[in-house]
């Protein structure tokens, strides 16, 4: 693997900001299996195109520090995240509420280490290589972000919301009856999210936007970071010297369709990434050099756990493999006399850079999230999703009482116990509303609650 570093200028801007770009390829050296696909049967087979770990690091005039990663992956599971973020605060001094560490979403990225285990029938020598691989990914980033921090320089930071439509809710439209629609249904957020950084001359040199949209165009065996990947090539062939970090934003039940070929996934990625252009290309908001963070884990409640008994039943019922192994796993544990989790700590972030609310939330976040909170807090914000650790699905509390993959099954592909209960949504909102509260955020209308 070879990494990168973005070596900036001594040029002086007027006390403001600072920052510092990084990036390192993390293509897998050889064969694993691939995230993201249950009905994958071997592993990887070639490179598409290589997969990215990238930082940019911020720096208000005060001295107060942040730092974005973005990676080509599915997700970070809590144990290596929460080993990443320990690194970064004892090596640098960066607590958890200045990090955002987000993933694409990439299907066609490495398993990683605690994350998906059942999905997958892995040997010993595979487990290796996911822990080898895993343990080279932690300290690749925590080093990245030393070179970010080393790299700092002078600059101005702008943001601006773009807009492009490839995404299409998969709850309320069939992939197989596209073709046969001239409408689309169900919630959807549009919204490119884009910030900029420029040097003393203007010149660009980093590009950090995001799009609420699966990464699953491809379901093959190569390495790729999907349409978000082809994005930013496109983005880095446009400004050459700059460097594009993609963020997910709120896009479980978001599907790019029709898909399942390399051109649509470079026509989607040539699609954001002129989303992307054409607001570096107008008029941006400039924001103030100043850096507001908080941080706070909540803990979100599961219904009730299954039963030996039950989890016999489900054993013989359920169809898929997966589901198997999971009631398999589940009854050794019982057997063990462990017990099983009821709740689970959830990490919430929010971030105000200048004038930018960036709202951050673990897990695969349903789009009905990202429009709550834009009616909360104004159109204008950024919304994450994918961030600091992929647990399983959040849905909604509608979505969970629809049920569904998303609000009544996903939970067995994570390997948690059982679904979340319907109050999730709630908690999750009323702890965004309050940790905005202790960085100064006032709403822009009452939060609508008893959805």
């Amino acid at each position: 693997m070879s990494c990168f570093l973005v070596l900036f200028s001594n040029n002086t801007i007027s006390a403001g900001w600072k920052a510092g770009v990084a990036r390192c390829v993390i293509t897998p050296e050889q064969p694993m299996w691939m995230a993201g696909y249950a009905s994958r049967s071997h592993t990887s087979d070639s490179i598409l195109h290589d997969i990215w770990a990238k930082v940019l690091v911020l720096e208000d005039e005060s001295g107060k520090r942040s730092a974005l990663i973005t990676t080509d992956l599915l997700g970070f599971p809590k144990n290596l995240s929460d080993n990443i973020r320990d690194l970064l605060h004892k090596n640098y001094d960066l607590s958890r509420d200045r990090v955002i560490m987000n993933s694409s979403h990439t299907h066609t990225g490495p398993v990683l280490r605690n994350a998906l285990l059942d999905i997958y029938p892995l040997d010993d020598q595979e487990l290796i290589k996911i822990e080898n691989f895993s343990l080279k990914l932690q300290m690749q980033i925590v080093e990245l972000v030393g070179k970010a921090l080393d790299s700092m320089q002078p600059v101005k930071i702008y943001a601006e919301n773009g807009i492009t439509r490839f995404q299409v809710n998969r709850r309320n439209n069939e992939e197989k009856e596209l073709h046969h629609q001239t409408s689309l249904n169900g919630p959807n957020d549009f919204a490119v999210p884009v910030l900029k950084v420029t040097n003393e001359s203007g010149d660009i040199l980093a590009i950090a936007f995001g799009y609420a949209c699966h990464a699953t165009v491809l379901s093959f065996y190569n390495w790729s970071g999907d349409y978000p990947g082809f994005a930013q090539l496109e983005l880095e062939r446009l400004h050459p010297g700059a460097t594009a970090l993609f963020f997910q934003c709120a896009g479980a039940d978001m599907n790019p369709l029709p898909r399942r070929s390399v051109a649509l996934a470079q026509q989607y990625g040539r699609e954001l990434a002129a989303a992307v252009d054409r607001v570096l290309n107008e008029q941006m908001r400039s924001l103030s050099p100043r850096l507001v963070t908080a941080y706070s884990e909540i803990n979100l409640p599961m219904e009730a756990p299954p039963t030996r008994e039950e989890l016999l039943i489900q054993r013989d019922t359920l169809s898929s493999k997966y589901d198997k192994r999971w009631a398999d796993r589940l009854i050794k544990e019982l057997d063990r006399d462990d017990t099983f989790i009821t709740e689970y700590p959830y990490p919430v972030e929010v971030w105000l850079v200048g004038e930018q609310l960036i709202i951050t939330l673990g897990g695969e976040l349903v789009v009905e999230y990202s429009i709550r909170l834009k009616e909360i807090f104004g159109r204008d914000i950024f919304v994450l999703g994918y961030s600091n650790d992929v647990m399983a699905y959040i849905p909604s509390s509608r979505i969970i009482y629809e049920g569904g993959y998303e609000g009544d099954s996903s939970f067995r592909v994570y390997g948690l116990p059982a679904k979340w209960k319907p109050e999730i949504e709630e908690r999750i909102i009323e702890e965004i509303i309050r940790l905005a509260e202790s960085i100064g955020i006032k709403q822009a209308q009452p939060a609508l609650t008893d959805r």
